[in-house]
């Protein structure tokens, strides 16, 4: 029965994204738009530098590297799911899920899980196109071990944004309008998960830092086993550090909704 419940919430999600279905598929092909940009941008630095290399990447790595992070993006990043949560509850709706036999947060995993298959079924089409243009400069793993771990880190990833997401949202319990703080952790996370540039490329200085952040895990380490930039017992590092971030934001959206719901219950919501 409980199966039963959760495959229903999955239809629904997919239900409510058909809802709005010209608005979510112009939003997921031109999402890839901009790796267009991104190749114009790092083939004019690599020409102008000809047979130049930056920290190993030259520039069918880097090129392969951004078609990585457009895949992982598409396939595991959240969309919208913090602003949807912080409304149901800013707007009272949370209330109807209090009284149900419905674990909220399982709840919301299979919406966000339903939303990611539709996504990546709709932009899997133009991610194959590019790859195609792109297939001079593509390179798959050569170890079986690597698909493995990648399958695992990519998980991880999911889970781990979508906790942290998760977590935003339920600060609307005590704050009105959240936007702010999520704009400024959001600022963080583009910046530091690797989405403007590989982070091994960033000065030493700061490579401590960007190995024990939790950002690190959310897309550039993915990309990185699946490269197989990262090998052998630092391969298996990252991987637990990984699984450290995700345990440790499981626990922190679980916290946070034990509380925000007791506050929203002792003020009569």
């Amino acid at each position: 029965m409980t199966v039963a419940k959760y495959i229903k919430v999955f239809d629904i999600g997919l239900q409510n994204t058909f809802v709005y279905r010209w608005n979510f598929l112009l939003r997921s092909v031109f999402g890839i738009v901009p790796l267009i940009g991104t190749v114009f941008l790092w083939q004019s630095i690599f020409h102008s530098n000809s047979g130049a290399a930056i920290n190993g990447y030259n520039y069918s790595s880097m090129i392969f590297y951004f078609m990585l992070t457009v895949f992982l993006e598409n396939l595991i990043t959240p969309t919208e799911d913090e602003w949807q949560i912080a409304a149901e509850i800013r707007d009272g709706k949370i209330s109807a899920y209090l009284t149900k036999p419905l674990n909220y947060l399982g709840y919301r995993i299979v919406l966000f899980l339903s939303y990611r298959l539709l996504y990546i079924t709709v932009v899997l089409l133009p991610i194959i196109v590019l790859a195609w243009i792109f297939r001079d400069h593509l390179r798959m793993p050569e170890h079986a071990l690597t698909w493995v771990a990648f399958a695992a880190s990519t998980a991880m990833a999911a889970f781990l944004q979508f906790f942290i997401a998760y977590s935003l949202a339920m600060i609307a319990f005590w704050v009105l309008e959240i936007s702010t703080i999520v704009f400024i952790l959001y600022s963080f996370e583009f910046f530091l998960s690797g989405h403007v540039f590989p982070l091994d490329v960033m000065p030493a200085w700061l490579q401590g830092f960007i190995h024990w952040s939790p950002f690190t895990y959310e897309l550039f380490f993915p990309a990185q086993v699946f490269m197989e930039r990262v090998q052998g017992l630092a391969l298996f590092q990252g991987l637990a550090i990984q699984a450290g971030w995700l345990l440790l934001s499981w626990v922190c959206a679980r916290a946070l909704w034990a509380k925000g719901v007791r506050k929203y219950q002792a003020v009569g919501g």
